[in-house]
């Protein structure tokens, strides 16, 4: 299961290593910090993570006392592998017309297997990226669909490919059982 942080604020401590210099400074680069002359800390890069400063405790709301320094802020939220939603509305033009097949996960967020299915699917959408699209249908806000394709019970996984149904899972079922139903339409 992912779990997205929304921000990380980091405090100076004397339990931290001592600031070293990164191999990815440049000899224009200077390690000294120009506010308090010590020097700078260079962290692992990572890509969609920043360090963002702050200047009063009123854009940090979550913290009760002053902090020096900055957080760091994830914006590759979006980067991540998510299972989109699909409705009534787009359903034609996702699932329908797709150029390669779909799995598309009925579900209802009152629904306990439903919750537990839901991490399998963020993983195969991951694993099959560019091969498979997946996408979730909300029973309750699209009941239509779910009557037209005989959803009686969920959460239930349909692949469809061409426009056209091609095979059903109900229930929450191990990862390796929807592998096995995704091959046999790739």
């Amino acid at each position: 299961m992912a779990t997205v942080l929304d921000s990380l604020s980091i405090p100076r401590s004397h339990f931290f290593p001592k600031p070293t210099l990164s191999p990815c400074l440049t000899a224009s680069a200077s390690p000294i910090s120009s506010t308090n002359r010590r020097p700078a800390v260079r962290l692992p890069e990572a890509r969609g993570l920043k360090i963002r400063s702050f200047e009063s405790i009123a854009q940090m709301p979550s913290l009760s006392r002053l902090v020096r320094g900055g957080r760091i802020v994830c914006e590759a939220q979006e980067t991540a592998f998510k299972v989109l939603p699909v409705n009534e509305k787009t359903w034609r033009d996702l699932v329908l017309l797709s150029e390669i097949p779909v799995l598309v996960e009925f579900w209802a967020p009152w629904c306990g297997p439903c919750r537990m299915i839901h991490p399998v699917i963020d993983e195969l959408a991951g694993e099959y990226a560019g091969k498979l699209k997946c996408y979730k249908l909300n029973t309750d806000d699209s009941p239509a669909i779910a009557t037209e394709f005989g959803i009686r019970s969920i959460p239930t996984v349909m692949i469809f490919k061409d426009g056209e149904k091609k095979d059903a899972i109900i229930g929450a079922v191990p990862k390796s059982t929807l592998i096995s139903s995704i091959e046999k339409f790739l």
